[in-house]
């Protein structure tokens, strides 16, 4: 068998699954067919350079693509809706932009934050971070990995160790699928506390200069996983 057949053969069995648990929707393929492409396209023009790294990352792309195109099918009639709307032809979600980063308004929250992190810091929690940089400022999506044993600090699975204030202790190393000139202009993180305005904007890849709203950014295929396992109730960890 040639090389496309093989391809056009596996193409027909990630597609061919769509039956199950949701993918019946008419929408389905599509969602399924822009985040299958975003990433590959994200992954051609990554840094990886650990051949084992890259195979696993191709590997788990049916399982958590369908994952995602389900949850966003299904989104408004779950029992855990999210304020957001599903853009199938980009695989993405979006809300109205508001005119200034809400991560901003919470700047100096630090107390509440501080108890607010004492209380619901869990393994597997989904967080937001504040990123400034010399573009302006947006609101990435992330997950608890490790918390202290006096529950003071946390690790974030991509950003590192902050404090429950919010402050970044120790900013993780470049992985191979970061640019390096994304992170060296990054001027500082900071943790928020979780609300349904910074949730959505995160999200919804907003961002903005620090005179205007900009262009929302594509979210990774890991923040759009990320996206399906917020508990938009309270905010805590979800119950399995």
């Amino acid at each position: 068998m040639a090389v496309g057949d093989k391809l056009s053969h596996s193409q027909a069995g990630f597609f061919g699954e769509a039956g199950e648990l949701g993918g019946s929707h008419p929408l389905f393929n599509e969602i399924c067919t822009a985040l299958y492409e975003r990433e590959v396209i994200s992954l051609a023009h990554s840094n990886i350079k650990n051949l084992s790294l890259l195979k696993r990352r191709m590997g788990g792309l049916p399982y958590h693509v369908k994952a995602i195109a389900r949850y966003m099918i299904n989104n408004s009639s779950s029992n855990n809706p999210s304020p957001l709307k599903t853009d199938t032809h980009n695989g993405s979600w979006y809300a109205k932009q508001s005119a200034k980063c809400p991560g901003i308004n919470h700047l100096d929250d630090v107390e509440k934050r501080e108890q607010w992190y004492r209380k619901n810091a869990r393994y597997g929690l989904v967080v937001p971070v504040l990123i400034l940089n010399m573009e302006g400022s947006h609101i990435e999506l992330d997950s608890i990995d490790m918390v202290n044993q006096d529950n003071t600090q946390l690790h974030l699975n991509k950003n590192g160790w902050f404090a429950n204030s919010g402050e970044c202790i120790h900013s993780t190393t470049l992985r191979d699928d970061f640019e390096a000139s994304a992170a060296l202009s990054v001027q500082n993180k900071i943790l928020l506390r979780p609300s349904k305005a910074i949730m959505t904007a995160a999200c919804s890849g907003h961002a903005w200069s620090y005179k205007s709203k900009r262009t929302p950014r594509a979210l990774s295929l890991r923040e759009m996983r990320l996206s399906t396992q917020i508990n938009w109730k309270n905010f805590t960890l979800l119950s399995r």
